[in-house]
């Protein structure tokens, strides 16, 4: 028996295909979030740490939104790698989504703001990221 079929008899199995999934989401999970991090102007953790409950909405929103993007990527997708690509697209769009958010916000800057823990902001961000991870859930096939 060679490695593909090998790794097909192992997806069949709904036991090693749920963890083959959860372990690929997970791992994107962490490399999406490391990415979120180097483009907004805060550290999430340290501000976590300090107390910032804006930087913990907006984070706990973009975490949903991955996840969520995840989600209709597995249910849309038969191959990890086709749900890992979708997935990936729809991070892109999620990403956009909060540029077009400090875009759309000319009057202050979302990324001060949150790290100032204007709660306002922190709920919007959240908000934004998980309504938008449905609608590009929704898309991804």
């Amino acid at each position: 028996m060679d490695k593909v079929e090998e790794v097909d008899v192992l997806m069949a199995n709904p036991y090693m295909e749920t963890l083959a999934f959860f372990s690929v989401a997970i791992l994107a999970l962490i490399v999406f979030l490391a990415i979120f991090e180097f483009v907004t102007r805060y550290n999430d953790w340290a501000e976590i740490k300090k107390g910032n409950v804006s930087v913990a909405m907006a984070l706990g929103g973009k975490i949903f939104g991955i996840c969520n993007i995840f989600r209709f990527a597995i249910l849309n997708n038969d191959t990890i790698l086709h749900s890992l690509i979708w997935a990936s697209f729809g991070f892109v769009l999620l990403l956009v989504t909060y540029f077009i958010f400090e875009f759309l916000t000319p009057v202050f800057k979302i990324d001060q703001e949150i790290e100032r823990d204007n709660r306002a902001v922190g709920l919007l961000s959240m908000i934004l990221s998980v309504a938008l991870s449905y609608v590009i859930g929704a898309s991804v096939t």
